[in-house]
């Protein structure tokens, strides 16, 4: 996550920061995901070494082992009892899993940040856009947020047309930086809850 991140900053009231917290806290499922568990991280691994899906997602650990994901669980574990954000998996046959979604809060903006990938076989169906959608819509309805805020490499263009095509607005360029340290340039877009209802609607 980019600490510049959101660009948008209208402060939340306490009592309005403190429910988000609530909810993220209560969170046990979204969509056909549900929260990652300590003995997924041998399962995750196998979906997040994939170059295809590690390369453009500057979150993800480094180096990526599977002991640097199995943290990578238990930090977002962390993350949900502060009300800050979740990890969800979406489990595959025979254990696999087949895709994730990385959910970032900032309460006190009342806004949020979704990455996530699906596993290759997956990719290039469609799919990936209608669970997005989905996805922002639950945090908008079931974490109350008032703002979305996404990022992607300059080079990824299939998350570029994912967010133009949902009317997310460009609201330009920031420097992301990744956990071990390096960084990347990332292009940024933002949705408010408004917008999102009259372009999208809920339910």
């Amino acid at each position: 996550m980019a600490d510049s991140l959101p660009l948008t900053r209208n402060a939340a009231v306490p009592e309005t920061a403190e429910a988000i917290r609530a909810a993220v806290r209560s969170a046990v499922q979204m969509g056909d995901s549900r929260l990652a568990r300590a003995e997924d991280a041998a399962a995750l691994y196998a979906l997040l070494s994939d170059p295809l899906v590690f390369a453009p997602i500057y979150t993800l650990p480094r180096p990526m082992t599977e002991e640097s994901v199995a943290a990578f669980i238990e930090m977002h574990m962390a993350e949900r009892e502060a009300g800050v954000g979740l990890l969800f998996v979406r489990d595959g046959e025979d254990g696999q899993i087949i895709g994730y979604s990385d959910v970032q809060v900032w309460p006190d903006w009342a806004a949020g940040e979704l990455g996530g990938a699906l596993h290759p076989s997956l990719q290039g169906r469609g799919s990936g856009g209608r669970g997005a959608a989905i996805s922002f819509a639950w945090m908008f309805e079931t974490l109350k947020l008032d703002l979305l805020c996404e990022t992607a490499a300059l080079n990824n263009t299939p998350t570029q047309r994912l967010l133009d095509g949902l009317g997310f607005r460009r609201m330009g360029e920031v420097t992301s930086v990744r956990p071990d340290g390096s960084t990347r340039a990332s292009l940024v877009w933002e949705m408010t809850r408004a917008e999102w209802a009259a372009q999208h609607g809920f339910g």
